[in-house]
């Protein structure tokens, strides 16, 4: 049984939110805004949160930010009804996983909701199965067949990160920050280097590509070999 923290200032739309989720058989912890979501935390910890972007006291990109530093795998879903290229890469460079924009289709909720969950067990497995290709944490190899590519931390951390999400963009920010951590003070080049190798040593791997987005960063895509 996964635990969904819903935090939206409208009440409404968070009843109806948290309504459909729990019949679909996930337990919900609703919250009216980021302050309020912190405190929920401290006595509830969700898989998963799902939270508005704008709201009073604390909106969602200061709570994701907050959210990333304490709980690093959690994943963290953001909806508003602003849409912009600009409003996305905040929320991404704050370290959201996932954008969702109003009027939300409940439906598309679902299916966010289902694979945002799916990827955090594989994060926490350790372990990642891309068509037939299999990236263990432990080992930091990526396997397929009898092709066994051992890779240095660096480098396989940012593979596991991008596949574990695919489709998801990251910015090169976010990249340093998740990757290099306190060792992020290098210039965000560094990423760029990282990603050319990768796509160098990883094209004997027809199942996944590392993309880069225009304006934004990179995202990994699912290929059929």
């Amino acid at each position: 049984m996964f635990t969904v923290m819903v935090v939206e200032d409208d009440l409404a739309l968070r009843r109806m939110m948290c309504a459909f989720l729990g019949k679909h058989g996930y337990t919900t912890v609703p919250a009216d805004d980021g302050e309020s979501a912190l405190d929920a935390i401290e006595k509830v910890m969700p898989d998963l949160v799902i939270a508005d972007v704008m709201m009073p006291r604390m909106d969602g990109w200061e709570l994701t930010r907050i959210l990333r530093r304490m709980h690093p795998l959690l994943p963290i879903m953001l909806v508003t009804a602003r849409d912009t290229l600009e409003d996305k890469r905040m929320g991404f460079s704050q370290g959201a996983d996932d954008y969702l924009t109003k009027p939300i289709d409940l439906d598309e909720l679902l299916l966010h909701v289902k694979a945002l969950l799916r990827r955090s067990q594989a994060m926490t497995s350790h372990q990642l199965t891309i068509g037939e290709t299999l990236l263990d944490y432990n080992a930091l190899t990526a396997t397929r067949g009898d092709t066994v590519l051992s890779l240095p931390k660096k480098e396989f951390y940012l593979l596991f990160k991008l596949l574990s999400s695919p489709m998801q963009i990251f910015t090169r920010r976010q990249l340093m920050d998740e990757i290099w951590g306190m060792d992020a003070q290098s210039d965000e080049r560094t990423v760029d280097v990282h990603i050319k190798r990768l796509r160098e040593k990883c094209e004997i791997f027809p199942d996944f590509a590392i993309v880069t987005v225009r304006g934004l960063g990179y995202k990994a895509e699912k290929r059929h070999g």
